[in-house]
């Protein structure tokens, strides 16, 4: 038999999200900057608060402190006992996407995300609440052995929320920080290492939001604090009207890039020309202070004007003197002035000069002083985007219109304009990306994806996390019949579906004159509903009892969970139950099942989804001929309850199968 120990926390962790704070432990040596101080110090306080968070009796100094956030970060890392259904009735030609619209708390439901999502998506926008009113409806507390996070949120029978801060919190910069601040840092952990993060943010927690995120995402990883013109008129209520918001853009490391933008013909800036073509010129020295010859040696090498001064110093990429006024692009190398570097290799810069003389794509000019200027010809016809996004599509009343356009009355305040998301889409994703909006709101976000897919057939695929906030019931929302947010993101995400199925129809009718033809135009056209809901599992809701010693407590918690999942498996519903089981085992939302005929003593089938599979039994016995089966078969995966085995049975089966064997 086995002879490992058993302690009262191995039954639960099966029913549990992803234990980021365990593999913290495991993984000190990789990059985590929310552990690091802005100076790039390891900070050992908060090392220690993933070890043993009882254990630090501390008084919080610089660096940017509020009340809460260390229980914030706790909180963050911290597994949930939550899962996700799949809601049929609300889903849109489920079987033709992998869409995912998700209604439930967002923390919880990145949780569980984490590990079946980790480092899969490409871009993600959100819309948080911008903390005006200083009143917002995201509360973290869930535990339910504390407090039912369904009593604590006021959530009825069929999931409305309905939260808010008192006026006597009188910590309302703190409550919103604790709010982004643990879904940033878990958000963090479905991000690609080139995944790049768009949050819209106005004047009120802007600069706490930039300070926030130097922390969460490593202050090397800003990108830019980008100004939208969101607003016409502006806000004339103010001593200076106010038409702008931001974007603060982030990459999860420096490495990552961003896409450039198409230029139109009437902002086209090549007004040179040569025997090839239209061109302009751009200076061949690399004018970023963070690269020079200390960080890319290769790139710092003599460029020779002339072919006949070969026996004369080249000329040598430097930077402006911190001590001396130089204005020049280039200077000798014994010259003052700080190394800097080329944009390309030398090996480059020989294939782009043609019989080693300034003829071809490099142009040198001579100023006056004596000193070269090194140019590249410049022939893109793209652009990299502006910090100043100064268009109508992207004002906040072209959003509203939008909706309109849909069938909507005014349901919804403020909705984000199609086309700022489209823009920063365009800017980090390529065919098959997976897009997060985790404030979904209206749903902008996925309309956007819709209408990228449309214009450029990307796939790209998208998931929209939404609470189910209640709506007002004095306003246009309620009226119109929605009851919650959710209800909203869902409705106007189906009307964006069907309107552009019916524009295919009308342009290309034929394409859906047969089955096979019709499915093929409506990839992509869908998405599932998923609904955040209690474990099935009662053994969540077990506490243990602390005048009882470990051996006590695991006998009591094995006896819990014989007599509670023995009422749980006669009344279990199937499909919950496996989604369960698997997305808590890093399974993705988009699995498959396939019965597998193979098993006469049990009912067995195969899920998968486009990463890994394995066999999964729901039985409450598992058969000895299936037991041997897997005695022979023991490279295969497989899942059962733990109810279903005796000691017998499981030490078999753990013996020949090893760690590909698990009781659920």
């Amino acid at each position: 038999m086995s002879d490992s120990k058993e302690t009262i926390e191995n039954p639960l962790e099966k029913v549990q999200s992803h234990d980021w704070n365990k593999e913290r432990l495991q993984q000190l040596k990789q990059l985590m900057p929310d552990l690091f101080t802005n100076e790039g110090k390891l900070n050992i306080n908060e090392l220690k608060k993933v070890v043993d968070s009882e254990s630090v009796n501390e008084t919080e100094r610089y660096e940017f402190r509020w009340f809460g956030k260390s229980k914030a970060k706790r909180e963050a890392f911290t597994p949930t006992d939550a899962t996700l259904v799949y809601d049929e009735e609300r889903s849109v030609n489920p079987e033709n996407s992998e869409n995912l619209i998700i209604e439930g708390e967002n923390l919880q439901v990145l949780k569980l995300l984490s590990k079946s999502y980790r480092e899969q998506v490409k871009c993600i926008y959100i819309d948080p609440p911008y903390n005006k009113d200083k009143d917002f409806v995201y509360r973290d507390t869930w535990k339910q052995d504390v407090k039912s996070y369904w009593e604590d949120s006021e959530m009825t029978e069929n999931g409305v929320s309905i939260d808010t801060n008192s006026e006597k919190d009188g910590r309302f910069h703190s409550n919103w920080l604790n709010m982004m601040y643990s879904r940033l840092l878990i958000a963090r952990q479905l991000l690609r290492e080139d995944g790049v993060i768009f949050i819209s943010i106005d004047d009120d927690e802007v600069v706490h939001l930039r300070k926030l995120c130097d922390e969460v995402f490593g202050e090397e990883n800003f990108y830019s604090q980008i100004i939208v013109r969101a607003n016409s008129r502006g806000q004339t209520y103010n001593q200076i009207a106010k038409t702008h918001e931001y974007i603060l853009v982030y990459t999860k490391s420096f490495d990552g890039d961003l896409f450039e933008l198409e230029k139109s013909s009437k902002n086209s800036d090549l007004n040179l020309q040569d025997n090839i073509g239209n061109y302009n010129i751009r200076e061949l020295r690399n004018r970023n202070p963070k690269f020079g010859k200390h960080n890319r040696p290769n790139l710092f090498y003599p460029i020779y004007v002339d072919t006949n001064t070969q026996d004369k110093d080249g000329f040598y990429p430097v930077s402006f003197s911190k001590t001396e006024n130089y204005n020049l692009e280039v200077e000798p190398f014994n010259s003052k002035g700080i190394e800097s570097c080329w944009r390309w290799g030398e090996s480059k810069f020989k294939d782009n000069c043609r019989e080693n003389t300034l003829e071809s794509n490099v142009i040198a000019k001579k100023k006056g002083n004596g000193s070269f200027g090194i140019y590249e010809k410049y022939r893109k016809t793209t652009f990299k985007p502006k910090s100043i996004w100064n268009d109508n599509s992207f004002l906040t009343e072209t959003g509203t219109v939008q909706v309109r356009q849909l069938g909507f009355d005014g349901e919804f305040d403020f909705p984000k304009p199609v086309e700022l998301v489209k823009r920063c889409l365009k800017l980090t994703v390529e065919e098959n990306d997976l897009v997060l909006d985790f404030f979904a709101g209206s749903g902008t976000t996925g309309q956007a994806v819709f209408e990228l897919n449309k214009d450029s057939d990307k796939n790209i695929r998208f998931i929209n996390i939404q609470l189910p906030q209640k709506c007002s019931e004095s306003g246009k929302a309620f009226q119109n019949g929605f009851k919650k947010i959710s209800d909203i993101t869902i409705e106007r995400n189906k009307r964006v579906v069907e309107k552009i199925i019916a524009e295919k129809k009308k342009e290309e009718p034929d394409l859906f004159s047969e089955k096979k033809e019709e499915q093929e135009s409506l990839k992509g056209l869908g998405f599932k509903v998923f609904k955040l809901v209690k474990s099935n599992f009662p053994r969540v809701e077990y506490a243990p009892d602390p005048e009882k010693s470990e051996e006590e407590n695991v006998a009591l918690l094995k006896k819990y969970i014989t007599e509670k999942e023995a009422q749980l498996v006669s009344v279990f519903n199937r499909e919950e139950l496996i989604t369960e089981i698997l997305i808590k085992n890093g399974f993705k939302l988009n699995y498959t099942l396939e019965k597998q005929k193979q098993f006469k003593g049990n009912e067995i089938s195969l899920a998968a989804d486009d990463e890994k599979e394995t066999l999964i039994c729901l039985d409450v016995s598992l058969a000895e001929e299936t037991v041997e089966y897997f005695k022979t078969h023991s490279g295969k995966k497989l899942i059962v309850l733990e109810r279903a085995l005796d000691t017998t049975k499981k030490w078999n089966l753990k013996h020949y199968m090893g760690d590909k064997f698990n009781a659920f």
